[in-house]
């Protein structure tokens, strides 16, 4: 999924340069939040792209996550999920590649007990001091939370879940190499509606 066309221009930092994106999130900041300087020190980003969703990370807020294993949109079915990418609406397209990821393609390595089990210690390890989980699920190629951060940002809580999970699963695997997709879905939870929604 994190491939580009081939057809699509780059940016600087080699991630495709995608202005619709560019313009929604410079939106996002002026009319809901941009990051402080002491937000910023502390890590957070506010709004922010890598070129293929938006994503927000800010203190205090809770979060609706999605981050899946690296074969989950297997190259070779990219026609079946490929058009998914180019639906207009996010909520829609959003919707669309949670259905298409719960088809269960790739290895499935979360089918493993081990494995998933190990995933779920690591991301309980700091559940109620670091951050709060409300909700989780481990699908057998995808992991979906809803989780309140606090004052780690979530890319951290990311970064460090994805980074521990990976070597302890490639581990009980015997296999080395990527496990996760750099890409993550995430959603800002607005109200309470929204989070019964998220977590049922």
């Amino acid at each position: 999924m994190d491939e580009p066309q081939a057809n699509q221009a780059r940016s600087p930092r080699g991630l495709p340069y995608n202005p619709g994106l560019l313009k929604l999130i410079e939106a996002k900041r002026e009319w809901h939040y941009r990051a402080n300087l002491e937000d910023l020190k502390r890590g957070f980003r506010g709004w922010y792209e890598r070129g293929y969703l938006p994503h927000f990370d800010a203190p205090n807020v809770t979060q609706f996550v999605t981050f899946m294993l690296e074969d989950a949109f297997p190259v070779s079915r990219r026609r079946e999920w490929e058009p998914i990418l180019k639906e207009p609406d996010q909520s829609v397209r959003r919707r669309k590649l949670e259905a298409w990821l719960d088809r269960g393609h790739g290895e499935c390595w979360l089918r493993r007990p081990e494995v998933a089990g190990r995933v779920e210690e690591i991301l309980r390890a700091e559940d109620g001091r670091t951050y709060r989980l409300q909700g989780w699920v481990i699908m057998p190629n995808h992991v979906h939370l809803v989780v309140d951060v606090r004052q780690t940002p979530l890319c951290k809580l990311l970064h460090e879940w994805k980074g521990h999970s990976a070597h302890d699963a490639n581990q009980l695997l015997g296999r080395r190499g990527t496990l996760w997709q750099k890409e993550t879905f995430d959603t800002l939870i607005r109200d309470s509606e929204h989070l019964a929604r998220a977590i049922r």
